[in-house]
């Protein structure tokens, strides 16, 4: 799936994209494949797998 990052907080590790389905997928640091948390800019896009994770929406396997 394809999406945009919608923002992120470098601090606390994590971040959200919104989905071309135009849903808020939750990320986390470790779900990143080929950059930093530090190297993301809200608007960046890219691509993930989208899973179901205990709170939501998850996005893993993130290439941005």
């Amino acid at each position: 799936m394809t999406g945009t990052v919608k923002n992120v907080d470098v601090e606390k590790g994590f971040g959200f994209i919104l989905g071309e389905d135009q849903v808020e997928y939750f990320f986390h640091r470790s779900a990143l494949m080929n950059c930093l948390l530090s190297d993301l800019k809200k608007s960046r896009e890219g691509t993930f797998k989208d899973s179901e994770g205990t709170k939501g929406p998850r996005a893993e396997d993130v290439y941005v």
